[in-house]
């Protein structure tokens, strides 16, 4: 009769314990039998991974040409001033690009951290020579890998070209002169990268 007393009191402590560990995250060993064996264990296994890809490809081609048509007086017998006009190239680029990867890494390892857990164990009146253990094991691997890949390609190629100015066969002649030739090229890259 104390056999079976025992088993059943046994078969009724293992109902509660998985209940309670299913439910709350926590165990209690109480009212255990002399001589007996009971074990609450709770384990928990987390794995977080998170990776991060930022590409960002700036490119820039500007070909510019520009000529002044050629200036001559030939053959006159007074010729005033020849000259050609000004030949002018300008390029400006300006690139701005502004990335944030951080919030996304945030909430995934705050999400993984095995502290928001709240495991909790306890024993009470137990029996002579029984054994009783409560144990909990958390486990949690994060992996969090960022690339940021950035590349920049800027090609300006300007040619500017001033005509000719030509004075020839004439018996009186003015100044004669060649216009400015000028190029004038400006590139501005703003690139931020926080992780």
């Amino acid at each position: 009769m104390k056999k079976i007393l025992r088993a059943t009191a046994a078969t009724v402590l293992g109902l509660s314990l998985t209940t309670g560990i299913a439910a709350a995250q926590t165990g209690t060993i109480s009212t255990t039998g002399a001589g007996s064996t009971n074990k609450v264990t709770s384990s928990s296994n987390m794995k977080t991974d998170v990776d991060t890809t930022n590409s960002l490809l700036a490119a820039s081609s500007n070909t510019q040409n520009s000529n002044t048509g050629s200036a001559k007086s030939m053959l006159n017998t007074t010729s005033g001033d020849v000259g050609s006009g000004s030949s002018m190239n300008s390029n400006t680029v300006a690139v701005s690009a502004t990335v944030n990867s951080s919030p996304a890494d945030t909430t995934a390892l705050t999400a993984s951290d095995p502290s928001a857990g709240s495991d909790s164990g306890s024993i009470g009146t137990t029996g002579a020579n029984s054994l009783n253990v409560v144990s909990s094991k958390t486990t949690d691997n994060t992996d969090v890998t960022t690339t940021n890949d950035i590349s920049v390609t800027t090609s300006n190629d300007q040619v500017a070209n001033s005509g000719d100015a030509t004075a020839s066969g004439n018996t009186t002649a003015g100044s004669v002169t060649s216009g400015d030739s000028s190029n004038t090229g400006s590139t501005t890259l703003t690139f931020d990268v926080t992780n």
